[in-house]
This record gives C-alpha cells, structure tokens and sequence, in this order.
C-alpha cells in the first residue's frame, strides 16, 4: 500500500512539473552569464521602454541600454508610412542598441490589435468583437498569423494583442477590443491569437513575434464602463470572470503581458503586488515579462519615484514611458530614480535582476542575440492579395444576421437597381474603425489597399445592374432594394466611452427615410459594440450587425449577394 502511495506521489509530482513546466528556462544560464556582466545601470536600461517620438535623440537608445521601444498610436514616421518606410525607421533604432556596451537587440512594440493597423497599405482584420463572432479559434489563429508576418516585415517583432478583456458594460470604449463577454470564448480565442501571432512556440523564426495578453485585469469590469476605472468585485468573481483568459495564454506560452490602467476596489493595478506578483507569477507560474500601460505608472501618486517604487515592487518589469527629457516624469528620470531606489535599499536588487533575467530570457527565446535581420519578402507581402484573402475570410465569418423577412437576403447578382445609402457606405475609416493608422483612427480614405461595402457591391453585381449611392437616402427612385449602412464613427480608448447606446439622430433619420419608401430594406451597422437597435431592427427587413470589419468589403458583399451563408453568431450574451 506505501508503495502504491509512494508511485501515485511520484506520478502527481511529474504530472504537475510537466503541467508547469517553466517555459523559456534553458536560456538561463545564458541569461546569468549576461547578467553578471551588467552594471545597474544597464540592468534598469533594460526594464524601460520608451515612445520613438520622445527619443529626440536616438543615441540614447545605447546610451542609456533601453531594453525597448514603441511606436505608440500616432508615433509613425515622420515622412514615410509605409512598409519600407517603417522597416528602415525600426532598424535605425536597433542598429543603436547594437552600439551599446554589451550590444543587447532591442525589443520594438507596436499595437498591431486587428492587423498591421499603423502602416498605410496593411491588411486591417475586423477588430477583437468581429472575430469573437466568428467563434472560430483556428480563423482566429490564422489572423494573427497574417499579422505576424506584416509586423515581422517592418522590422518589429514585439505585438500589443491580444487584448483578453471581458468587456461587461457596453458603454466603454474599448469593447470591440474584447472577443466576448464570455470568459469561455475570450480565452480559447485569446489562446488561438498568441499561437498565431508567436508560432507554435515563441521562437526565433523571424515570424515568431511576442505576443502580448492584455490588460491584467478587470479592465473591462469598471463601473459603467469608465476606461481606466475602478471594477468592484469580489476575488471569487475577479478570479472567474476575468483570470480565465489569462490563465489560457499563458498555458499557450505567451511571452509578455500588459498591465491595466483600471483599478480593482479601489487599488491601482500598477501597483497591485497581489494580483501581479503573488497571483500572475507565483500562482499561475507565468514565465514571461510584465510591461506597463502607457505612463500608467504616473497614475499613482502624484510623487514620480514613489510610482516607481510602487511599481516595480509589485512586480513590473518594464515601464512604458511616452516622454522624453523635455517632459516631467520622463524616461532619464525613471532611470535616475530607480537607481536612487535600489541604492537607498527601497527596491531589492534581486527585484531588478527578477525583471531583467525574464526580458533576456524572452530575447534569447525570440534568437535576437543571434539576428535582428528581416526578410525582405516579408515586407513585400504587406497588404498582399493573400493576406487579404484571409482578412476577407474573416469578415465573412464576422457577420451577424439579425433578421430578414420577404427573404430579402441574399441579394441578386443580377438586381436591376439597387441604392445604398448612409455615409459608411464609402467611408473606409468607418468601416475600420480605431487604430487605424491614426490611434482614434479617422474618417474617410485612412488607409490604402482597402476595399469599402459600396465598391465591394459595385464589385459584386453583374454589368446590367444600376447601383446608385445616395448618402442621405433623398434619390430612392426606382429602386429594387436599398442597403442602408449606419453605426459609430471611429473612436479608441479614452474617447470612445458613452453615456447611451443609441444610433445617432442622422442614423435614424435615414432609416426613417429608407422604410417610408416601402422598398426592401436591408441595413448593416457598423458598430464597436451592440447598440440599442431595436428600432432600427423592426424597421429593416434584414439587418446586420457588422461590427468593425476592417479593410476587406468584399467580405460583407460575399454574404450580402449570397456566395456565403451567414455563420457569425453574437459574441455577446
């Protein structure tokens, strides 16, 4: 019986080392080595990363041994926005950190949350609530892994995605940033985005590129919705309600994970060592390195060092800084201040070495030590026919039939005239939505390469056929059918929050206008979010919920006219 006890003991013990198996650990005695070579100095140059717009002078890059930079929404090349452009833009910053002492590769970020987004010509994938309506994880991974290749093109290989909220309130901002509501589908999705966007292991494939779960955690719990706000909650319902999908990601091996600016009952996550330390990296055993939000950290307290302090001791090991030394709170003061903090013994040095072996562990992983090159063909293949192809996949599978009586849809290829109305129609910045080139994204031509819903439909019909574009629905003249297409115009976090859900005044008088036509009506919402619609929806004889589906019309044309079925499912209870 002992021994029986004894062999059941051993097999639990091998069972959970290898369920636990710490994941990038044979780069550790490289790592050691390195860091034994590293003065304090360059151990806290490695924990910060800084915004490519404050490095007014890039030689700071080796001179102060930055671990990492960002382009942050609006940070893009001055003059060039284009694949190549950004490609020698990042490689100039590298070729800086290769200067430095110990010529430790940096880590360039970006936010490339529903494709390339910031390069002019990029695929733009519909954004986190399209593709949860998809519910399909293998389409998901193979998104991510058309995005991989388009961020690896420019030189870059560090992605802020996936973003694994589980939005509950509507109201906030960041919504479509969320697959679902539902911890389920956020987490088996998320789990799909890192594989796709890291390879089946983080590697040094030069299309292996780190993935970053995001934002830990509740973030999309506060209080009616307010970004950046306090979720109130008890740990059973933080635990069930939004720890799952992290749990998922890192189970899928992501390598780096981005806090939240929110707090939960009260307290600051950034400064949170019980969920960040205690909970993240103890209990869920996570491997990879922890980066701040944008200046997140200053949000504290009103005392910079004291944030750093805060901050670094509940378990960051690297800070996002957006300034430079013409600013307060700035990234030579973080590193003057955590020096002064690590000397006067209020941060541990085993603290610094904690932070800076996992940012090293994740550059040996990702092979950075041995290249920093990029394939030239990866960077041809930005915005390609067959990254598109997926992109055009998705946004099939994204559509959402609401409804549709007198079998309206699928329209006729051969329809004799056809109107389509509403401004969204042929407003590819509206069709995209936030981070869209532009952080808030824009209105109108934002990116090119892109396909709107009346050129798809246009696209779409046989040569017999008239379609007419009536932005205000005044010419429904002899029309067979009118799609009409309302919804939000582009917004991101911080402006994006509302107060109501309803179509706007414009919206409703167009469809007022389209219904008292008596015309077969089919009207397709471009939206972040479920919006209070019910009204339209009785109006319409089909209706569609589009979400944000990127560049790609000819996706939502594909179902419009029949070629596909509808397959998208609401990724919101």
């Amino acid at each position: 019986m002992n021994n029986l006890k004894l062999t059941a003991a051993i097999l639990m013990s091998i069972a959970t080392l290898g369920q636990s198996a710490p994941l990038f650990s044979h780069h550790d005695k490289q790592v050691d080595e390195l860091l034994a070579q590293m003065t304090l100095e360059e151990k806290i140059g490695q924990m910060v990363q800084v915004d490519s717009a404050a490095l007014q002078n890039k030689d700071d890059v080796g001179k102060y041994a930055l671990g990492s930079v960002l382009s942050g929404g609006n940070s893009d090349p001055d003059t060039n926005n284009t694949a190549q452009g950004w490609l020698t833009f990042v490689t100039e910053f590298q070729k800086q950190a290769l200067k430095a002492r110990l010529k430790i590769p940096l880590l360039y970020g970006i936010d490339a949350v529903h494709g390339h987004n910031n390069i002019d010509g990029a695929t733009v994938f519909p954004h986190h609530i399209g593709l949860g309506a998809t519910h399909d994880p293998k389409l998901v991974e193979r998104a991510e892994r058309v995005t991989a290749e388009e961020v690896a093109g420019t030189g870059i290989r560090w992605a802020f995605a996936p973003c694994v909220t589980v939005p509950q309130d509507a109201h906030w901002g960041r919504t479509y940033e969320g697959f679902s509501d539902q911890p389920e589908l956020v987490s088996q999705l998320g789990a799909a985005a890192v594989r796709g966007l890291q390879g089946k292991k983080l590697s040094a494939d030069p299309t292996s590129v780190l993935a970053c779960a995001k934002h830990f955690i509740g973030d999309g719990g506060t209080t009616n919705g307010i970004d950046q706000g306090n979720t109130v909650c008890d740990v059973e319902t933080l635990r069930r309600l939004y720890l799952p999908p992290y749990r998922a990601a890192i189970k899928a091996g992501v390598g780096s994970i981005m806090v939240s600016y929110s707090s939960w009952n009260g307290e600051k996550m950034h400064r949170h060592k019980y969920l960040l330390t205690d909970i993240l990296k103890n209990e869920l055993g996570f491997r990879g390195f922890l980066v701040s939000d944008w200046a997140a950290i200053d949000q504290i307290s009103p005392d910079y060092k004291q944030d750093i302090e805060q901050s670094i001791n509940a378990g960051l090991d690297m800070i996002m800084i957006p300034n430079g030394p013409d600013k307060p709170n700035n990234y030579v003061e973080f590193i003057t201040d955590l020096k002064a903090l690590v000397e006067e013994g209020k941060v541990p040095a085993a603290r610094i070495d904690d932070a800076v072996r996992r940012i090293l562990r994740i550059k040996f992983q990702m092979g950075l030590f041995d290249s920093t090159a990029t394939d030239p063909e990866l960077n041809l293949e930005i915005g390609s026919q067959a990254h598109r192809a997926v992109a055009r996949e998705c946004v099939r599978e994204s559509l959402v039939l609401l409804k549709n009586t007198r079998h309206v849809l699928p329209l006729s290829h051969k329809i004799e005239h056809l109107v389509v109305v509403g401004v969204g129609a042929d407003d590819l910045g509206m069709q995209c939505g936030g981070w869209t080139v532009d952080w808030q994204g824009r209105r109108g031509a934002v990116t090119s390469g892109g396909t709107t819903l009346l050129t798809a439909i246009r696209q779409a019909v046989s040569v017999s056929s008239e379609v007419t574009y009536s932005p205000d629905a005044s010419n429904l003249t002899n029309a067979d059918a009118i799609i009409a297409v309302v919804g939000e115009p582009p917004y991101a976090e911080m402006k994006g929050d509302r107060t109501d859900l309803n179509l706007s005044a414009e919206d409703v008088t167009l469809l007022a206008r389209a219904k008292a036509s008596g015309l077969p009506l089919v009207t397709v919402v471009f939206s972040g979010r479920p919006l209070a619609w019910d009204q339209a929806l009785a109006d319409s004889d089909a209706f569609v919920a589009a979400w944000l589906p990127g560049t790609e019309g000819q996706g939502m044309a594909d179902v419009l006219f029949g070629d596909f079925e509808f397959t998208g499912r609401m990724p919101r209870r």
